[in-house]
């Protein structure tokens, strides 16, 4: 069965941020289920959308129709527009993820977000700073945890330098890869160690030779 992973996108949203999370639950190769996934996008409204990178975006669907009974995850990338409140029904729509059980996946300014909206009050939490998430007012400063990436139950929050460390979060929460995989996956991509990809060649060719033999 299909499953869906739902990505925000607004006007200056930070493509980057969200680009290995993306590219790599759309790529089948190294997947547990291959196949599985997709990535569709929200907006709110169906109005094409820029990215910082200057990236013409049309959403899939409106923000009105996203329900998490038809949705794996929540992805929210960052913006210039998270700290002056216009994003505030995406955070709306975090906290019906999160009350429904499914998982929410935010970096950068969209934290600022998350915290506005009184989600990392009472969750382990981490963005670019703590003095960055201080100017939302909210209460969750004890909270905070100075690392890339933070996974607290089904929010997972990262800093907007950290792309790959936020993406391999992701992967973990919905277990797209087995563990070792995902090691190998990581060393490749964020610590740029090539024994990462031999690793990840050898398992891709371990896999395909019992479906070799299956087909005589």
């Amino acid at each position: 069965m299909l499953k869906t992973v739902h990505m925000a996108v607004y006007d200056t949203f930070a493509d980057w941020e969200v680009g290995h999370a993306t590219a790599h639950l759309n790529r089948p190769l190294w997947q547990r289920e291959p196949e599985a996934w997709q990535v569709r996008t929200v907006g709110a409204t169906l109005d094409p959308v820029v990215s910082a990178g200057g990236m013409r975006v049309v959403p899939d669907i409106t923000l009105e129709e996203l329900s998490p009974a038809d949705s794996a995850m929540l992805l929210l990338p960052g913006a210039d527009t998270w700290v002056t409140g216009d994003l505030a029904a995406f955070g709306r729509k975090a906290r019906e993820f999160l009350a429904a059980g499914v998982p929410v996946a935010g970096i950068c300014g969209a934290t600022f977000g998350l915290a506005t909206e009184g989600l990392l009050d009472h969750r382990a939490h981490t963005s670019n700073d703590a003095s960055f998430l201080a100017m939302s007012e909210y209460s969750g400063g004890t909270r905070y945890v100075a690392e890339p990436a933070v996974t607290a139950g089904d929010l997972i929050t990262a800093t907007g330098t950290r792309p790959v460390d936020f993406a391999r979060a992701v992967l973990a929460r919905l277990d797209v890869y087995e563990p070792h995989v995902l090691d190998a996956w990581y060393a490749l991509y964020g610590d740029n160690d090539p024994q990462g990809f031999y690793t990840l060649a050898e398992y891709e060719q371990q896999r395909a030779v019992p479906e070799t033999a299956a087909r005589g």
